[in-house]
Parts: C-alpha cells; sequence; structure tokens
C-alpha cells in the first residue's frame, strides 16, 4: 500500500515538473523592467497620451501588471491604465522600437518616445529616436514580426 502510494506521489511530481519545463518561456520579459521591476523606468505612460509629455510616476500610485510595477503622477492615470493597460503600455514592452526593429533588445528611454497612431514607442536615446522617425513605418512593421519571435525566443546578443 505504502508503495502505490509512493508511486502516486512520484508520477504527480515528475508530471508537475513536466508541465512547468514544457510552459517555460525562452522569450524576453513582456515587459523590459528596471533591477527594481519599475517599468518605464518608473514614469508615467498614461501621461505620454495625455499631456504629451514624459512624467516620472509616483510610488503613491502604483499597478501591478504583466510582471512589472508601474507608477503613475496620479490617482487618475492610475485608474485609465487600470481601465485599459494595453492602451497605455509602450509597445516592445518599453525596449527600444529601433533595437527591436534592427533584430535585437535595447533598453528603452522613457525621455526619447513617440506616440504614432494612438500607440507608445520608446527607443534608447534621441538619436536612436530620430533614426527610427526616419523610417518609422517601416520599424513598426519590422519591430512588430520581430517581438511576436522575441516572446518565444531571445534574440541573439547584438556584437
Amino acid at each position: 500500500m505504502k508503495f502505490k502510494y509512493f508511486v502516486y506521489v512520484a508520477i504527480i511530481a515528475l508530471v508537475g515538473i513536466c508541465a512547468a519545463a514544457c510552459t517555460k518561456t525562452e522569450g524576453v520579459a513582456k515587459i523590459n523592467t528596471t533591477s527594481e521591476g519599475l517599468a518605464v523606468r518608473g514614469y508615467d505612460a498614461v501621461a505620454y497620451f495625455t499631456v504629451q509629455n514624459a512624467l516620472k510616476g509616483n510610488p503613491q500610485f502604483e499597478y501591478a501588471w504583466n510582471g512589472a510595477k508601474w507608477l503613475f503622477s496620479s490617482a487618475e492615470n492610475l485608474e485609465k491604465f487600470k481601465a485599459d493597460p494595453a492602451a497605455y503600455a509602450p509597445q516592445f514592452g518599453g525596449y527600444c522600437a529601433y533595437a527591436v526593429s534592427h533584430g535585437h533588445t535595447a533598453d528603452g528611454d522613457p525621455l526619447a518616445w513617440k506616440v504614432v497612431d494612438g500607440k507608445l514607442y520608446l527607443n534608447y536615446s534621441p538619436e536612436v529616436k530620430q533614426m527610427w522617425e526616419k523610417e518609422q513605418g517601416k520599424f513598426i512593421k519590422d519591430g512588430e514580426t520581430n517581438w511576436s519571435q522575441f516572446l518565444i525566443k531571445k534574440p541573439e546578443d547584438k556584437k
């Protein structure tokens, strides 16, 4: 009787381990975060749309979504984000839009931003943003194609 119990427990444990291994993703994190887990380096993602400016968020107005901590400059912006996070979160998880369009990732700078067709894009720096803007339509399309793959498998490091 004890042996049967042991076998059942072992089988259940193996199934759990296999399920965890099979669901483990090798892709990039859905949201690019700081070492403290902050999305958009603690800037208010809603402010880009409401005041067309990069505003630092306040820890008093924090919300957890998609594995990251999001900060907002006001309770009103927090509520807007809660109602529709995908509408305000930066594209490509907040990674640099130019880098993603070119097959790799880099941190997005919340001060090098642009809203295009109602979507927020971050770039690595103001200089990279200028390069991205020269062909932003093409780079957005390329980024969308690459991003879906990055969620499955991390791109190789750029050398």
